[in-house]
């Protein structure tokens, strides 16, 4: 009996977890971007802790160029904890043909062959005159908030917030990005 009582509990639980994950959409990209838009200086307004900023402090931006060869160039700089900027140069392959899902290296050129060391890129929103994007991936371990400005208007930030717990992102973890005025 009470190994019945058991299993039926464990069934049960099973089945919530299931119908709580059912609930919550999986994380889309949009279908395309202009890429000539989406080019140029981005702000980080906000990012889900990740090892590779571990020691970003501030003044974080990434810049992204349209190459010849349909790669994208990218240039991610922060301020460190020792107060001087960190700079790491990689490149970005597009995956589908809307250039909204692209895979980023920052390996030496030399080494971009090797697998698996490439990261997912995913625009999952950006608003129609390339002002703020919310960028992220298939799975919900990295997401960034970026903006054309330093700063982002707070309802917003909010609304962009939003649409990341809507896609099963864990925001209570989000950390704000801090940059200095000129």
């Amino acid at each position: 009996m009470y190994q019945k009582l058991l299993f039926s509990s464990c069934l049960a639980l099973f089945s919530s977890f299931a119908f709580a994950q059912s609930q919550t959409p999986k994380n889309q990209a949009v279908e395309r971007i202009d890429i000539q838009q989406y080019a140029g200086k981005w702000y980080e307004i906000a990012h889900l802790p990740m090892f590779f900023q571990r020691n970003c402090v501030g003044d974080t931006t990434a810049e992204y160029q349209l190459n010849s060869d349909n790669t994208v160039k990218v240039v991610n700089r922060c301020r460190n904890k020792q107060n001087q900027i960190d700079q790491a140069e990689g490149i970005a392959y597009p995956q589908n043909e809307g250039k909204s899902k692209l895979k980023v290296s920052f390996l030496p050129k030399g080494l971009r062959w090797v697998p698996f060391t490439k990261g997912d890129y995913w625009v999952l929103r950006v608003d129609p005159d390339y002002q703020v994007a919310l960028v992220g991936g298939p799975s919900q371990k990295y997401l960034w908030i970026l903006s054309r400005t330093p700063k982002l208007n707070e309802q917003i930030y909010n609304d962009y917030v939003e649409t990341a717990r809507q896609y099963g992102y864990d925001v209570e973890h989000l950390v704000k990005t801090s940059h200095k005025t000129p």
